[in-house]
Formats: C-alpha cells, sequence, structure tokens
C-alpha cells in the first residue's frame, strides 16, 4: 500500500499512563478555548490525517507554504495549518510553554509552544486564495483572525464526538480496511455535494482502473447554498446500497473545513487521501472552487508542479447526459454535444449537471429528472425540509 506523505502515519493520541499524566497538571497550564474546526484540526494532526504535520505551523513552515507550496523541509504542503489567538492572550504564552486546548470548555489536547509570531493577513490571503476580495469566503476568514499564531506540536487527549461514527475512520483504520478487503490500489473521491449521475459516472470509470474506490465527503463548515453533511451521507449511502458492488465501495468522512483554495486545495485533499491510502484521486472541473475566483481546470494544471506528491491524479472535464447517446459524456465522447464554435443542434438533447439548476428544482419541492440524479437519491433529498446550509 502506498506509504503515508513524509513515510510515516503521524500518531500524537496521548495513551494511558502518558494521558494520566496530562491530566493531572492541567489545571496547573494556562489555556485557550478554540472553535470546533480548530478543534477537528487538532484530531485530524493527531490521527495522522496531515501527516507529516505534527502540530500547528511554526513561522519557517507557514513562510515556505505561502511562497513556495512547501514545508521547510521541502515536503509538498500547501494549505496552512494556523491556530490564531488572540493579542490579549498571547501575552501569557510564551515559547518552551505547555498550554491546553479546550472547546466550548471541553479539555480535548495540549499545545508545546515552539512559536508564537504574527502575521500579514492581505500576503496570506493573496498566496492561498490568489485574491484579497472578501467576498471569497477563504479570504473573508482569514481577515478575521485573530492577530498572534502559536506554532507547536499538538497532544490530543480527548476525541471530540463524531456525529456520524459509523463512518468516522482515522487513516490507520482505512487503511486496515482497505487491506482487509483486499484493495492495493484504492481511488478517493472527494465531495461536499449529494452524488448526481455525472458523479457516478466518473467514480465507476475511475473504479474500472481499481481495486477499490472510497468516497469521502467533508463534513463541517460550508458556505450559504451547501447540501447539509447529514444530507451528503444519506444520499451516498443509497446510492453505494443500489448501484455499486458493495466490496468494492467504501464510504468515510473527512472533518474538516472547506477552504475554497482551488488549485491549493487540490493538492491538500490529494495528500490528505494518500494518508487514508488511496494511491489515486479524482480531480474534477473546479475542484474546491467558488464563484469564479479560478480557472475550470486550474485545480489540474497544479499537479505538474508537484510530480513527487506521491498520489496519482485522475482528471475529469465536465460531464453533461446526452439523451441521444443515453449515457453520461463529455466533449470528446459525444457527437451531440457543443463542440468548439458550433452550436448544439438540439439543446434538448443534452442534460447539464449543474449544481445550482439541481438546488432549483428541489427547492421547487419537484423531483428531478432521472438524466441528472437518481430517484432514490432525490427521494432521500426531498424528504429533508431544507437540505441546504
Amino acid at each position: 500500500m502506498i506509504a503515508p506523505h513524509g513515510g510515516r502515519l503521524i500518531d500524537r493520541v496521548l495513551k494511558d499512563e502518558e494521558k494520566k499524566k496530562v491530566l493531572d497538571e492541567k489545571n496547573e497550564l494556562f489555556g485557550i478555548d478554540i472553535n470546533l474546526q480548530l478543534a477537528k484540526d487538532v484530531e485530524n494532526i493527531a490521527r495522522g490525517v496531515y501527516s507529516p504535520l505534527e502540530g500547528f505551523m511554526i513561522r519557517e513552515d507557514l513562510n515556505t507554504v505561502v511562497h513556495s507550496q512547501r514545508l521547510s523541509d521541502d515536503q509538498a504542503w500547501t494549505i496552512p495549518i494556523i491556530l490564531d489567538i488572540t493579542k490579549e492572550s498571547s501575552e501569557n504564552v510564551s515559547v518552551g510553554d505547555r498550554i491546553t486546548l479546550t472547546t466550548d470548555g471541553n479539555f480535548i489536547a495540549t499545545l508545546d509552544v515552539e512559536d508564537k509570531y504574527f502575521f500579514n493577513k492581505k500576503e496570506l490571503a493573496e498566496a492561498i486564495y490568489g485574491t484579497s476580495d472578501t467576498h471569497h469566503p477563504g479570504v473573508a476568514k482569514t481577515f478575521n483572525l485573530q492577530d498572534v499564531l502559536l506554532g507547536g506540536k499538538v497532544n490530543l487527549v480527548n476525541l471530540s464526538d463524531s456525529s456520524y461514527p459509523q463512518y468516522d475512520f482515522s487513516p490507520s483504520k482505512t487503511r486496515e480496511s482497505f487491506e482487509n478487503r483486499g484493495w492495493k490500489t484504492i481511488v478517493g473521491f472527494q465531495t461536499r455535494n449529494v452524488p448526481h449521475v455525472g458523479h457516478e459516472y466518473v467514480q465507476k470509470t475511475a473504479l474500472t482502473f481499481v481495486d477499490g474506490l472510497f468516497i469521502n465527503p467533508v463534513i463541517g463548515r460550508k458556505k450559504s447554498g451547501d447540501f447539509k453533511d447529514g444530507v451528503i451521507l444519506e444520499t451516498y449511502r443509497v446510492l453505494i446500497d443500489n448501484y455499486f458492488l458493495k466490496e468494492r465501495a467504501m464510504l468515510g468522512i473527512l472533518q474538516t473545513e472547506m477552504r475554497y483554495a482551488g488549485p491549493r486545495e487540490a493538492i491538500f485533499h490529494a495528500t490528505i487521501r494518500k494518508n487514508y491510502g488511496c494511491s489515486h484521486f479524482i480531480v474534477g472541473r473546479d475542484h474546491a472552487g467558488v464563484g469564479n475566483f479560478y480557472p475550470p481546470y486550474a485545480a489540474q494544471e497544479i499537479f505538474e508542479k508537484f510530480p513527487d506528491l506521491g498520489i496519482s491524479p485522475l482528471f475529469f472535464p465536465s460531464f453533461f447526459y446526452c439523451r441521444t447517446c443515453g449515457s453520461s459524456a463529455n466533449d470528446k465522447t459525444c457527437p451531440h454535444a457543443p463542440m468548439q464554435n458550433l452550436e448544439c443542434p438540439d439543446p434538448e438533447v443534452r442534460v447539464e449537471f449543474s449544481g445550482s439548476k439541481l438546488r432549483e428544482i428541489l427547492l421547487k419541492g419537484e423531483k428531478p429528472p432521472p438524466e441528472m440524479i437518481r430517484p432514490e437519491v432525490a427521494e432521500v433529498i426531498l424528504k429533508w425540509e431544507n437540505p441546504f446550509v
């Protein structure tokens, strides 16, 4: 099976005696309360999802990630994993300290502080998102960060309760599951949406060339208009149960927020799936994009800069359903679609897999056509009074 990024899975989950020692000393340590998304970052670091990271980034690593898309030891890494605190709280913290991290008052981890530093929010936003426009949700979040960053290794004491424990697997567990299934090559599929027929077509096409498919939806904070986590999981469960060989497909969640960082986030997502044990990763049109901030295929082109990434990307173009062909198709495979500057001879032939069109139909309480979405999937969505964030 493919090696984790950096060569080994990070494990910073404290066991028995180590955990007892930390629990005994926690009341003597300065602590800060962090939000749920940062708490999930702590868990992802400690469980190896973000291998080779062992903690929040120190200044040197953040600088190299921002400017060269690599860690300071030259390993590919494209997204900042940072812990921000208020200037007032930072006055109680010194390099060399151990502090506690809580979320909603619950003790989850310690941080061994290796660095404390200020950072340039505008520079960070422009490097990661390619813009300083606050209409971009990632940029808006960056400008709302506190002024001081802490860097250092984390030690996870308590896992937070998972909303979907049956789908919540650490990389060590997914790797074990893949081995038990006899899978040697696995393709990972990142999603933040319910599955339409085009997604299914891409997944099954990729599955043709590997042993197994790992469908790995992002569970966490999303932008308004995205589908709710529960809707995504229910629809994928019914799709797998009805349209996939059960021994060839596995569903598991990735608990993190969407950054909407386009090309950089595509590399980040591929790296995470490499840690889960995937040998291949599907990258479609406008992966992790938002609005019109990125060219449609920028998230595919960026992989040319990372020949050492260690996971094989599988690139797919836009798909649609062709009524004449009777199947999903794209501009390379279907003669009935518009080609270059030619107009489609019959616009009714082509059914676009449009997220906005799908939302429009669902908000009316109508069932989308079967050429767009499986009837069983549509029924699940329509059961929800409001399936959107």
